[in-house]
């Protein structure tokens, strides 16, 4: 029997963590997801032929329109439960931090999803996974 607690080493996503100085501050960007409207950060499925940071750079561009560079290292990980067709799966989630340079003017999931920028802190209370939340709040104090 598998161990609910623990996520399924088969399923895993990777995350950006879209940032920008404004004002002086540190902000992140979040996302609404598509079906539920939580808010979360960019992220998808690994992209055969990409390394993990690339696919969070493009994630972030799909679902934000955000274009920047990804640290090749990743700022952490979270477990959440992903809502599937039949199911819900504990996917481990590795979150890779986009400096962002520029934002488009169009992009692929434009309409589908909300964005917008916010303090770390302020993202951090927003997010729906303890486990990101906590990311978030432990970058805060780093920041």
């Amino acid at each position: 029997m598998q161990d609910l607690a623990r996520p399924s080493p088969s399923l895993r996503q990777v995350a950006a963590l879209p940032v920008r100085i404004k004002a002086g501050r540190l902000e992140t960007c979040l996302v609404t997801t598509r079906t539920t409207r939580r808010w979360t950060l960019p992220k998808g499925w690994p992209i055969k032929g990409r390394k993990d940071p690339q696919a969070a750079r493009i994630e972030a561009k799909q679902e934000a329109g955000l274009v920047g560079k990804a640290d090749k290292k990743p700022i952490g990980t979270y477990p959440y439960w992903k809502r599937l067709d039949t199911h819900f799966a504990l996917v481990e989630t590795t979150v890779y931090r986009v400096e962002v340079k520029a934002t488009l003017k169009k992009w692929k999931e434009q309409g589908q999803r909300e964005v917008q920028w916010m303090p770390l802190e302020e993202a951090a209370l927003l997010v729906a996974e303890p486990g990101l939340a906590r990311l978030l709040r432990d970058l805060t104090r780093g920041a």
